[in-house]
């Protein structure tokens, strides 16, 4: 079973957890089985096309999906999927 990483603001999604475990043959299918566990992930992931939101980063095995074969990356027993939520804003200021 692969492991997802569950992000603090998305763990009201997974009732507190913060892995959870899935069987898919690829990325995509482990995000369907988690949003079969847990609705609401897939819509907070996936756009309406079907691909990964712009603001969203996932990582398989610590390496960027979007860099590899994105959602079609195969997955296996003892992989980690981390979601990652985009940061953005701040102000810099010269002391």
């Amino acid at each position: 079973m692969a492991h997802f990483r569950i992000p603090g603001p998305l763990r009201r999604l997974s009732n507190g957890e913060i892995t959870v475990e899935v069987g898919a043959r690829d990325l995509g299918g482990a995000i369907e089985a988690l949003d079969a566990r847990y609705p609401g992930f897939k819509d907070r992931l996936l756009d309406d096309s079907g691909e990964l939101r712009q603001f969203v980063n996932v990582y398989l095995n610590d390496e960027d999906v979007r860099l590899g074969s994105g959602l079609k990356a195969p997955v296996s027993d003892k992989d980690e999927i981390s979601i990652v939520p985009a940061v953005a804003g701040g102000l810099f200021r010269k002391i």
